[in-house]
């Protein structure tokens, strides 16, 4: 079974930076294209960045200039640094793994890290 296991979130002042992490296992992380989305209370689960196979990134408009999407191959993780954070980053952040099962595409999610950023 695909797991996915983010951490690294936490309470940060506006204008400050943090890092979350997205550790798979059953999977390489390299070979598939990886994402990491947010929710709010309320509201939909929302992209805010994605990294294909091939390392081509896209990010939600909100958050362009601010986050970066990486992979650590070496410890088949993927990574999510975020700079000058604002209030309304504030969110629960899932990862997501978009699979290749032969016939289609399988998603698989982590639980989910809290990050919230204080005015």
């Amino acid at each position: 079974q695909v797991q996915l296991v983010e951490s690294g979130g936490g309470l940060v002042q506006a204008g400050g930076s943090l890092r979350i992490s997205c550790a798979a296992s059953r999977i390489t992380v390299s070979a598939n294209a990886m994402a990491w989305y947010r929710q709010t209370p309320g509201k939909q689960r929302e992209l805010v960045a994605r990294i294909t196979n091939i390392g081509i990134t896209t990010y939600v408009e909100s958050v362009k200039g601010r986050f970066t999407i990486s992979k650590d191959n070496a410890k088949n993780t993927v990574n999510l640094q975020m700079n000058s954070l604002k209030p309304e980053d504030t969110a629960v952040y899932y990862c997501k793994a978009e699979v290749w099962r032969g016939t289609s595409f399988a998603d698989y999610w982590g639980q989910g890290t809290q990050v919230t950023v204080s005015s």
